[in-house]
């Protein structure tokens, strides 16, 4: 009996100190002061469905990596502010991140009316920066060190409606005529400039051509202006308010053009797609990524679990599938280049970004001209048998068929856009 206590005491204590041990490596393989990476996100506004998924999506990287012992032994810490959808508050954000928070790192927050005001700060600053979802945004800067990631590829601006155009022209008889209306913001304008631009090499008739005030909130005048010129395709260019504002004009209206929607944003969130429920049916819009088979990426399955376990509780897009895989992604590109380089100077990280293929969870990503990806892999989506508002009919890809490109297709059009509804 002696002899069996002394052997429990003892493996006890082995264990104890087994346990001493695993936790004195952790604690050094993850030691010093945080890294720490700052940027501006929406979290109220027009952005905020989209900048709180995007939100969760890093605060999951966060978590993971730290597990993982942190980058360079050093452990990880996101310092975000909210940039209330208001791109006024952004340039003050990234100077006080950097001068007075001394953050080692920034990122981008999410889109483009966002991302554009940074610019100045980061050039000024010498900053490396890695934004999401950003449409152009360094077409003007050029700036050596500013990346982009978003599958628009090297020429941006018209790769975003390139599908839209190119489903279009496939169909017989061929259309011939376009409206295309844009909010007078950074975004739609570029999304604008590039539909211009597939119209004309179309061969297509441009009858309407305009923008819209930002603030715009009555939608009806735009849309009884644009029936009045009764186009075959009508191209919208718009941010979350207004693309619901559109949607819901076009079907009180009852505009019927044989084909309806291309830039979009906001249609991709659940909370819209619940919204508005069957007056998507028909709409072909552009999407990133969603539950086909071959963007099924290593990693992307997992992290959708992760998030959407939380996405309730923390009031974010339930299903998570428009930017959440992206903010993560943002994320590992910045992990992969500080820990080959093992480094932290903005220098040495853009060097490494542009010679280099990421494996990330929207698949593998590189870097061309002004930042973009090197080839583009925007998706045209159409909305098709939604038969009510519930968020489980849009968990798959039956009520959201992947049209172009072709090696992701998950079936094809409805055109005209009326047999849809």
């Amino acid at each position: 009996m002696l002899l069996d206590l002394k052997y429990r005491a003892f493996v006890l204590s082995a264990a104890m100190l087994a346990t001493l041990v695993l936790s004195a490596g952790a604690a050094s393989a993850q030691s010093g002061e945080p890294i720490k990476i700052g940027y501006g996100i929406s979290q109220t506004g027009g952005l905020a469905a989209n900048g709180k998924s995007a939100l969760l999506a890093q605060k999951i990287w966060e978590e993971d990596i730290n597990k993982k012992g942190g980058l360079n032994g050093r452990p990880v810490k996101l310092v975000y502010f909210d940039d209330q959808t208001n791109p006024a508050t952004v340039p003050g954000i990234y100077t006080k991140l950097i001068d007075v928070d001394k953050v080692d790192l920034i990122i981008g927050g999410y889109g483009t009316n966002m991302l554009a005001p940074a610019m100045p700060v980061v050039v000024q600053k010498k900053k490396m920066l890695v934004g999401l979802f950003g449409l152009a945004v360094n077409s003007e800067f050029h700036y050596p060190n500013y990346f982009a990631m978003i599958p628009s590829g090297p020429t941006p601006k018209t790769a975003f409606t390139k599908g839209f155009f190119d489903t279009a022209m496939a169909q017989n008889p061929k259309p011939q005529t376009v409206a295309i209306v844009a909010a007078d913001a950074e975004f739609s304008v570029n999304a604008s400039e590039g539909a211009r631009e597939n119209a004309n090499a179309a061969g297509l008739k441009i009858v309407y051509d305009k923008r819209y005030p930002p603030a715009t909130t009555d939608f009806a005048p735009i849309v009884r202006a644009i029936q009045a010129t009764n186009p075959d395709l009508v191209n919208i260019n718009s941010y979350p308010p207004d693309s619901v504002g559109m949607v819901k004009a076009i079907s009180e209206i009852g505009f019927k053009p044989k084909m309806i929607g291309g830039g979009m944003v906001g249609l991709q969130t659940t909370s819209i797609k619940t919204q508005l429920g069957p007056l998507l049916n028909g709409f072909v819009n552009y999407d990133f990524w969603l539950p086909v088979p071959k963007m099924n990426f290593p990693g992307v399955a997992e992290f959708l679990e992760k998030y959407q376990a939380r996405a309730t509780a923390e009031g974010v897009d339930p299903l998570g599938y428009y930017i959440g895989p992206w903010g993560y992604a943002q994320m590992q590109v910045l992990e992969q280049a500080v820990t080959a380089t093992k480094s932290l100077v903005d220098d040495k990280l853009a060097d490494y970004i542009r010679a280099t293929t990421f494996k990330t969870l929207v698949g593998d990503v590189k870097f061309g001209k002004d930042g973009e990806w090197a080839q583009s892999r925007v998706l045209q989506v159409q909305f098709q048998n939604i038969k009510g508002n519930d968020v489980g009919q849009f968990k798959g890809v039956s009520t959201q068929v992947v049209l172009t490109p072709s090696e992701y297709a998950s079936g094809n059009v409805i055109y005209p856009y009326e047999k849809a509804k």
